[in-house]
């Protein structure tokens, strides 16, 4: 299983979003600290959820970043985050 579907199946099993898009965008990042040839060093998250109704922006984005803990803490140097609550 790719680094990018390990994100969208992690994100979808906790937060149940409405839509979800997560784009590898490591090719934009070559040569930069964390880059790798092989790719998925990079990613964009845009997620759209009824769970972040009552959480404010830097609660979503920990939320996020908690849940996506261990793919930090390897393959993934950086992470876009755009997190909106759905009604």
């Amino acid at each position: 299983m790719s680094v990018k579907e390990i994100i969208e199946e992690k994100l979808t099993q906790a937060f149940r979003p409405t839509a979800l898009q997560v784009v590898d965008e490591s090719h934009l990042h070559a040569g930069h600290s964390g880059w790798k040839e092989s790719g998925e060093t990079h990613f964009r998250v845009v997620i759209t959820a009824p769970d972040f109704a009552d959480m404010s922006r830097v609660a979503r984005h920990r939320a996020i970043n908690e849940c996506l803990a261990t793919e930090l803490d390897g393959p993934v140097h950086a992470l876009a985050i755009r997190a909106e609550a759905s009604t």
